[in-house]
């Protein structure tokens, strides 16, 4: 597989994870939404930290703001920080089991939702409530069955 087919791979994925990210949700279900973007991101930089890095996070971010009518920046600034810290760490969390995984999954979405709650709180002054942290545990229990469906995909495809 040429390099242009991978990288059109890993973009495709992205894409499809921004667009479920952007799928209306009913207002019950809305608090337990996963963080799409986050674990696939998350993956891809995982797995290829020399090909998906801080690059990638900046511009979905601000393709997620777009789409979700935010303050352009927000989510940029939140999955730059993120993913700077998958990216510098990916050798200790490649070798570690899936559960394991998904609680540092579970640590880097919350700390993607207090940035965004922090920017959020500095330009329109708003509280934060306990329904706000239920996505957390939801991106946490999909972690293992989205690295799975990734790594099929990428060693499928032989995207290197």
């Amino acid at each position: 597989m040429t390099a242009a087919n991978g990288r059109f791979k890993i973009i495709l994925t992205l894409i499809i994870a921004l667009l479920i990210t952007a799928l209306p949700v009913p207002e019950p279900f809305n608090h337990f939404r996963p963080d799409w973007l986050l674990l696939v991101l998350g993956y891809w930089c995982m797995a290829l930290p020399y090909r998906v890095s801080i690059g990638y996070a900046w511009i979905t971010g601000l393709t997620l703001d777009i789409l979700l009518g935010a303050p352009l920046g927000i989510h940029s600034l939140a999955l730059s920080i993120v993913i700077y810290i998958i990216v510098m760490n990916h050798r200790l969390i490649r070798n570690i089991s899936l559960w394991q995984q998904a609680l540092i999954v579970g640590f880097l979405t919350m700390l993607n939702k207090l940035i965004i709650f922090w920017a959020e709180k500095l330009l329109f002054d708003i509280s934060i409530t306990p329904m706000y942290l239920w996505s957390i545990l939801t991106t946490m229990l999909i972690w293992p069955w989205i690295f799975l469906i990734l790594r099929k995909i990428r060693r499928q495809f032989a995207i290197r």
